[in-house]
Parts: structure tokens; C-alpha cells; sequence
């Protein structure tokens, strides 16, 4: 059974920074893909970033270029999303997902259930 567990979301002024962290279990890990997804209060979910399976690239939304890091520890099945100079607009619950591919139309196979980060200005 494939799970991935998001945690490290939270309330954060504007300005200031967070980490999320997934964890994923019950797959070939550095097989996949991964990717960080959020969907805001009223609006459809949209791509985030996304890293390849050895780290070696990486896509950005072009909101987040700049600010957000992603990366991954293979060895712990873990992948992370850095999120620094928070805005308001970031205010979303952030969802992992593994999957094919990296970017906004990658074939994601596996989403995790999402943490809520909320940015007050």
C-alpha cells in the first residue's frame, strides 16, 4: 500500500519561511518522480515544482522561482519542499506526489492526502 505523509505545514507571517517534508512508503521510491502541488481556498489545484528521481533536475512554477527549494533523500524516502519569503498567495494545502514524469501535466500516480500552510500578511 503506497502512502505519502506530508507534515510541516503551519501558520507563518508573511515574509517568513517553512519546510515540508514527505514521507513515502510502500513504493520503489527512487524510482519515481516527485512532485509538491497546492490548491488554495476556491481555486483548482496547481503544480508547484517537481524533481527527478536522481535530483539531477528540477521544474518550478514560476510563482515559486526563487523562493521554494525542493530536494529528496532517496536513502530516507523522503522529499522535501523549502519555502522561504512567504507570501499570501501562498496559502494553499500543499500536496506530495509521486509519479512519471516532472512538471504541471506529468502523469503523478500517487498523491499524498496535503498539509495546510496558511501565510498571514
Amino acid at each position: 500500500q503506497v502512502q505519502l505523509v506530508e507534515s510541516g505545514g503551519g501558520l507563518v507571517q508573511a515574509g517568513g519561511s517553512l519546510r515540508l517534508s514527505c514521507a513515502a512508503s510502500g513504493l520503489a521510491f527512487s524510482a519515481y518522480a516527485m512532485g509538491w502541488f497546492r490548491q488554495a481556498p476556491g481555486k483548482e489545484r496547481e503544480f508547484v515544482t517537481a524533481i527527478t528521481w536522481s535530483g539531477a533536475a528540477v521544474v518550478y512554477a514560476d510563482p515559486v522561482k526563487g523562493r521554494f527549494t525542493i530536494s529528496r533523500d532517496n536513502a530516507k524516502n523522503m522529499v522535501y519542499l523549502q519555502m522561504n519569503s512567504l507570501k499570501s498567495e501562498d496559502t494553499a494545502v500543499y500536496y506530495c506526489a509521486a509519479g512519471l514524469g516532472v512538471g504541471p501535466r506529468a502523469d503523478m500516480r500517487y498523491w499524498g492526502k496535503g498539509t495546510l500552510v496558511t501565510v498571514s500578511s
